[in-house]
């Protein structure tokens, strides 16, 4: 059975994901990841189940103006369609960060560089945001 994939929509749900630090940067995207905790629940997790894989898409103006924005956002929609369903993991939030280089990168590349953060992204050691590492 394919997990169903929501959508990060408020900014403080984005942040969250951000305050975990939990990031791979590729040359084509930078993909931020959180385990959600089961007990938080919030209005967006309960409309898409709670083992659901959810994803935002951000671009900052460095990139471009908003019609270049756009393009990339829908190209990292596009990969994300194709390959999250099979190399994400259920009860995960993902943020995708567009760059520069998102707009030229080769379709295939770009997958690429999506399936090798999912994979190397290390969404294990949940932690609070604002919390501390411990040192052994």
């Amino acid at each position: 059975m394919m997990p169903v994939i929501g959508k990060l929509k408020k900014r403080s749900e984005f942040l969250r994901v951000a305050a975990t630090q939990n990031k791979w940067v590729t040359p084509g995207l930078i993909l931020q990841a959180m385990r959600r905790q089961p007990e938080s629940s919030s209005n967006s997790e309960e409309l898409c189940g709670s083992g659901a894989i959810r994803i935002g898409f951000t671009v900052t103006k460095k990139v471009g103006n908003a019609v270049i924005r756009n393009r990339v956002k829908r190209r990292l929609r596009a990969v994300a369609a194709e390959l999250l369903s099979q190399h994400g993991k259920a009860e995960h939030d993902y943020v995708l960060i567009g760059r520069k280089t998102t707009l030229f990168r080769a379709y295939d590349d770009l997958k690429q560089d999506l399936s090798s953060a999912l994979q190397r992204v290390k969404t294990d050691r949940s932690r609070a945001p604002g919390q501390t590492r411990q040192q052994n």
